[in-house]
């Protein structure tokens, strides 16, 4: 059994940055690949970014260059670095992993972005 544990969501101007963590609870995080997705009102989850056991990384073309993903393994966290936020970044941020057989999801953070 997994648990997922998101927090650092919040309301920032646009322009502005917010950090994310998921805290991940068992001694297997480091084995597997994490992920973070988001969620707006009327929208699809879709996938922002995720990044691999190793370090390898993959993101959205709408965050490339703007988001960070990182993991510290020791720790069983995963982060996401946002900055230069826009509006349209606004939604409920989740953290994924896969442990075959099961997917898990954490409890999801709201970011809001608004003047």
């Amino acid at each position: 059994q997994v648990q997922l544990v998101e927090s650092g969501g919040g309301l920032v101007q646009p322009g502005g940055s917010l950090r994310l963590s998921c805290a991940s609870s068992g001694n297997i995080f480091s084995i597997y690949a994490m992920g973070w997705y988001r969620q707006a009102p009327g929208k699809q989850r879709e996938l922002v970014a995720t990044i691999t056991s190793g370090g390898i990384t993959n993101y959205a073309d709408s965050v490339k260059g703007r988001f960070t993903i990182s993991r510290d393994n020791a720790q069983n966290m995963v982060y996401l670095q946002m900055n230069s936020l826009k509006p349209e970044d606004a939604a409920v941020y989740y953290c994924n992993t896969v442990v075959p057989p099961a997917l898990y999801w954490g409890q999801g953070t709201q970011v809001t972005v608004s003047s």
